[in-house]
């Protein structure tokens, strides 16, 4: 089970804390994969809460919500324990229906950690998490599981970069931009903060997992090899975890701060990757790899940001 996306330019240590790895003077930028689900797709006492929780209207947009959960990473950090936001989700509204994302925050981290640690010598890991949390982790898993059957989170997250593979879920068509506008707090190297500022996708689940189909019958097509197929094969797994009128979001999150107006409005890699797949499926591999080495670039020109002076 993937309780966070874990990016391979992200050291080891980042899977320790998911979205939350950060270093106490650092600011981590973060791109985000979230499912918004009907009431529906609840069952019983959940069901309520989340009713209940949407009709008070009291909750986070994904901004604020994000800022919340990465205060609480910065005291868990400190305090070598696990992030404390509360019982929250991301509500919206489509064709008059209530569908809910909730954060889960303390059962993503628990799971990561874990699975960090399990891949440790116990002297390693006791550098990272005490014993006793561990332990904690483990029990209050264990309990979730019997008590809901699954551990399966709405959020994937991913710092400095936005995974390639998450582009497959959604259409060119489908993506938003908003420019923003300025603000007057430090954001990261050499940008300020823009309120409003944004790139976003969102698409009916039923469409993502055609497209996931699609990518999964033209890769093993035209590479055949299970290693390039395992993370489109791993989202569609995801996907079928969720209600069938669910909506899927892809969400740049931070990442929108560390481009520039001309960046971020000509960022069209939701296209690129179409362009892509097609291409791989009319067997011409070149442009297939020139528009996929465009993408590349574009988010190592992110992930750089990470380690700039």
């Amino acid at each position: 089970m993937v309780a966070e996306e874990v990016c391979p330019a992200v050291p080891r240590y980042g899977k320790a804390i998911g979205s939350w790895r950060v270093r106490m003077n650092d600011v981590t930028f973060v791109a985000s994969l979230r499912v918004y689900e009907p009431l529906a797709g609840f069952d019983g006492a959940e069901r309520e809460h989340w009713e209940r929780y949407a009709a008070e209207g009291a909750h986070f947009g994904t901004s604020a919500g994000t800022a919340l959960e990465r205060a609480a990473a910065l005291a868990a950090v400190a305090g070598r324990t696990l992030p404390v936001t509360g019982d929250h989700a991301y509500v919206t509204e489509v064709d008059g229906v209530t569908l809910v994302c909730p954060w889960r925050t303390g059962l993503r981290a628990q799971e990561a950690l874990l699975d960090f640690c399990a891949e440790l010598p116990d002297v390693l890991s006791e550098a990272f998490a005490p014993t006793a949390l561990l332990e904690r982790a483990e029990v209050e898993l264990d309990r979730w599981r019997a008590e809901n059957g699954s551990t399966t989170s709405h959020i994937r997250t991913c710092t400095w970069q936005v995974p390639l593979r998450w582009f497959v879920l959604v259409d060119p068509e489908e993506r938003e931009v908003s420019l923003g506008e300025q603000g007057t707090g430090p954001s990261g190297p050499g940008t300020l903060r823009r309120t409003g500022r944004q790139l976003v996708y969102r698409t009916p689940m039923s469409r993502a997992r055609r497209r996931v189909a699609r990518a999964l019958a033209v890769v093993r097509t035209a590479v055949g090899d299970p290693a390039v197929s395992e993370g489109i094969e791993d989202l569609g797994r995801w996907l079928e975890e969720f209600h069938p009128r669910s909506l899927v979001e892809l969400d740049y999150g931070d990442l929108v701060h560390l481009l520039d107006d001309a960046e971020l409005t000509q960022d069209e890699s939701a296209r690129d990757m179409q362009h892509a797949l097609q291409r791989l499926a009319d067997g011409d591999g070149a442009e297939a790899g020139a528009a996929y080495a465009l993408m590349t670039t574009r988010m190592k020109a992110l992930q750089a940001v990470e380690s700039a002076n």
